[in-house]
């Protein structure tokens, strides 16, 4: 009986030095925001905003119900709320628990790990960032769905930006906050020519995947309409091509006027197999959509063709096998939909679900914080301030 009460003491204090751990890692007035950013405006069993931190992390990390998670906090002494209490709390959170993930997003150790990867050599130190976008869907049939924004930088895998909104937004390179020489690497949900053209806008550059209808490229001797088929046909098993092209934005309404930006068409011929799998891919969306399937579709299917407005310095290849990096942001959105369990959304109130998501996001925020925080912590198992060792970026693999 001693024996369990000293053991049950030891555990205590080990979870207070693991939150003191977490704790450090948020940013400066992070209780005092949760107050002006309605979160906390009342104890009534909740003693401040580190208890509703505390109790918030047992339900979006643990994975609990609003009804366990009541429970385990009592048991634990954080919190004396019921499950309908929990929930109103969980609906305030949204603001505060955005706030956080962006202030851990713009984390100077974050930002020196990025710069610090992008000069070893990336491109002149230029800065890698990939795009893409997810579906999250609440249950049921008629459950609505949320679509994430997303951006990370390479190769320290990084979560620099996200957006959260209706799954009816497009995804467009708009979305995004560009810095000069960043580097975009996007699927063909975002070859656009408006979205391209806020890139360079901002002096930034893009290796975007494209279709023959998304973009309309233009040579850039005569102008006329380019025919990508033509140029690419070509190519051997493997072997990767480039083209001069002219990518025509038309004007907007009450924005910019109509423009070119000088580019290139890359193109990588795929193998037979590669090329069948495309094609019956092809097939089962005109299926899908109850469209008749083109017979250049099912040639395009063929080949992997991307646009970039990188200098010809940098070769086709290369482009190509940046582009080829994109598959770290599937890797990402695998990650928060398994362990985080980012894709089963819980909540039917439109209010709680943005709450929760915006909860999840940053659990994996504090993740990926604490694994940082691992790779560099010193042999006694904490940093101290004055003999800190430099911050480290992820490897890609």
């Amino acid at each position: 009986m001693e024996q369990s009460a000293e053991q049950s003491q030891e555990e205590v204090i080990g979870l207070g030095e693991d939150w003191r751990l977490v704790e450090a890692l948020l940013p400066d007035r992070w209780m005092e925001m949760a107050r002006e950013l309605g979160a906390f405006q009342r104890a009534r069993g909740i003693a401040d905003a580190r208890a509703l931190l505390q109790v918030m992390l047992i339900h979006l990390g643990e994975g609990c119900g609003l009804r366990e998670t009541a429970a385990r906090a009592s048991l634990a002494g954080i919190a004396q709320v019921s499950d309908v209490a929990l929930l109103k709390r969980l609906r305030s959170c949204g603001p505060w628990f955005e706030w956080l993930a962006q202030a851990l997003r713009a984390a100077p150790e974050l930002r020196d790990a990025q710069s610090d990867a992008g000069a070893q050599g990336l491109l002149g130190g230029r800065q890698l960032r990939v795009v893409d976008g997810s579906v999250v869907r609440e249950p049921g049939v008629t459950g609505s769905q949320w679509r994430l924004h997303y951006a990370i930088g390479l190769p320290g895998l990084q979560c620099q930006e996200v957006h959260l909104g209706p799954s009816d937004e497009g995804e467009t390179l708009k979305r995004f906050q560009v810095h000069a020489g960043d580097i975009f690497v996007a699927d063909r949900g975002y070859a656009h020519p408006g979205g391209i053209a806020h890139v360079r806008r901002h002096g930034g550059d893009v290796i975007v995947r494209m279709n023959l209808v998304t973009l309309p490229l233009a040579h850039p001797a005569t102008g006329q309409p380019l025919d990508v088929l033509q140029q690419v046909r070509g190519l051997q098993v493997g072997q990767a091509g480039s083209w001069p092209a002219i990518l025509k934005v038309k004007a907007e309404r009450g924005g910019q006027r109509s423009q070119e930006i000088a580019g290139r068409l890359c193109a990588v011929r795929k193998s037979a197999a590669a090329a069948a799998l495309g094609r019956e891919r092809v097939r089962r969306e005109s299926m899908r959509g109850r469209t008749q399937v083109q017979p250049q579709t099912l040639e395009a299917a063929g080949y992997v063709l991307v646009f970039t407005t990188l200098a010809p310095s940098v070769q086709a290849a290369q482009v190509m096998a940046l582009y080829r990096l994109r598959w770290q942001i599937e890797l990402e959105f695998k990650r928060l939909k398994s362990l985080i369990q980012l894709g089963h959304l819980k909540k039917h109130d439109a209010r709680a679900a943005r709450s929760w998501l915006q909860g999840k996001l940053l659990v994996a925020l504090l993740i990926a914080r604490l694994i940082a925080h691992a790779e560099r912590v010193s042999p006694w198992g904490y940093e101290i301030a004055w003999f800190a060792a430099p911050p480290r970026a992820l490897s890609v693999a």
